[in-house]
């Protein structure tokens, strides 16, 4: 199971939102002067953590290891840097940081015919 489908089955799960984590959130939010909604609000900047832990989670399953480790038996196959993207969503445009392609999986697209 991909680490983005653990996570659609987390969401699913009734238990899966702290509803004191969320107070907590939103009060801290309101004490900061930060918005809900609209660019630079609340739930902008956590649809953007979840969707850059869910990408590097699917990097490291992919990779078969953490962050900094390499990769058993030697192999070639690490991360190769981030880049930005927007991505439309439902609270509006976020910017995230998507993890580059694993070195050895752009090497087999860039690889001399």
């Amino acid at each position: 199971m991909s680490v983005i489908e653990a996570g659609e089955a987390a969401v699913d799960a009734p238990d899966a939102v702290d509803d004191g984590l969320v107070a907590e959130l939103v009060a801290r939010a309101q004490a900061g002067g930060v918005k809900l909604t609209g660019k630079g609000g609340l739930l902008a900047e956590l649809t953007r953590r979840v969707l850059e832990s869910a990408l590097e989670g699917e990097l490291t399953d992919h990779l078969g290891h953490e962050p900094g480790e390499r990769a058993e038996g030697g192999r070639d196959n690490y991360r190769n840097g981030h880049r930005s993207k927007t991505v439309t969503t439902e609270v509006g445009p976020v910017e995230i940081t998507v993890p580059t392609r694993s070195r050895a999986s752009r090497s087999a697209y860039c690889r001399p015919r």
